[in-house]
């Protein structure tokens, strides 16, 4: 299957593009969507109309950047029918960990914003990775240095000097989405945001006599 790749949780965005989990380009120089679309689609000589799934990477993370994912994956799907697939950018970050040569307890911190953080723990060993804390919010405190556990992620940098700094990567993305098959349709695909949304009743409109 050929997948579009897109991962804009973070402030470096990026595209890919593979054919059975195997990626073939990886489009990052630009900072417009569509231009690092066909930046990819260019490179893996591949035309719009072959693409058949394209997986989003749904965070947490830059909630503009990835309502801009998910509004061309929806348009997308409607006009071509394609496949989608929603990919948590805190899994691209312990894959891509993996890559790196990393592992024992590794530990995804993301920016929640608040003066709090997205914190999800994973095993990685070279039978794979295996989530073993679910992803959720804690304060700055909670994201304490441990010998016993690396931190990576985009915002790790202020807790340990050892920590890993990386962002999440469409590439890491695509290899995931071979493993999958939970397609979902373009109306259910969102962020994972894990606070509760409130929303506060407009007053009704004072008229004037």
């Amino acid at each position: 299957m050929t997948t579009l790749g897109l991962e804009f949780s973070s402030e470096q965005r990026s595209v890919a593009v593979a054919r059975d989990g195997s990626a073939m380009a990886a489009g990052g120089r630009e900072t417009r969507a569509f231009a690092m679309i066909e930046e990819a689609l260019e490179q893996a000589r591949v035309r719009r109309e072959e693409v058949e799934c394209l997986a989003v990477g749904v965070g947490p993370g830059s909630y503009t950047g990835i309502r801009i994912a998910i509004s061309i994956a929806q348009g997308w799907q409607l006009a071509r029918g394609i496949r989608l697939l929603g990919v948590s950018s805190a899994e691209c970050l312990a894959e891509q960990a993996k890559e790196r040569g990393l592992s024992g307890i590794v530990r995804i911190v993301i920016d929640a914003q608040r003066g709090e953080f997205y914190l999800a723990q994973y095993q990685i060993s070279k039978a794979g990775v295996q989530l073993s804390e679910p992803l959720r919010i804690v304060s700055a405190k909670d994201v304490a240095p441990d010998a016993q556990k690396v931190l990576v992620g985009p915002d790790v940098s202020t807790f340990d000097s050892n920590a890993i700094r990386m962002f999440p990567e469409a590439a890491a993305l695509v290899r995931l989405a071979v493993h999958r098959n939970d397609f979902i349709a373009g109306e259910k695909l969102e962020p994972i945001y894990l606070r509760e949304t409130t929303f506060v009743k407009a007053p009704p409109p004072r008229t004037i006599s």
